[in-house]
């Protein structure tokens, strides 16, 4: 699991990287939601665009930070998806509840 991220005029950007699944699922969970917490923002947008495979774990990871950020009545949004978690997202349904954008996002 590798993680970055940076808070820039309210919108946390986090870039997920290489493969989620049961092995790291509970240390990006952990992880994002610390820095939901910890600054507060408007906006926290997860970059997927290293990311190469994701299972059912991915969509705890995303149903995680969805819960965080309306805690604080915040906005989520994936970006940047390659095909395969692009795949998971929508047989799951979670492209209805969860702002997918192709790009990735720019205030």
């Amino acid at each position: 699991m590798q993680l970055t991220s940076f808070l820039q005029d309210g919108k946390l950007t986090v870039a997920l990287t290489g493969e989620i699944d049961h092995h790291c699922a509970k240390a990006y969970i952990q992880a994002i939601e610390g820095k939901i917490e910890a600054y507060t923002p408007h906006t926290c947008v997860l970059d997927f665009s290293e990311v190469t495979f994701m299972d059912s774990s991915g969509i705890a990871v995303v149903i995680n930070a969805l819960r965080s950020i309306t805690r604080i009545g915040g906005r989520l949004i994936l970006s940047a998806l390659n095909e395969q978690p692009k795949k998971v997202f929508k047989s799951s349904g979670m492209d209805k509840i969860v702002d997918i954008q192709e790009e990735i996002y720019e205030v």
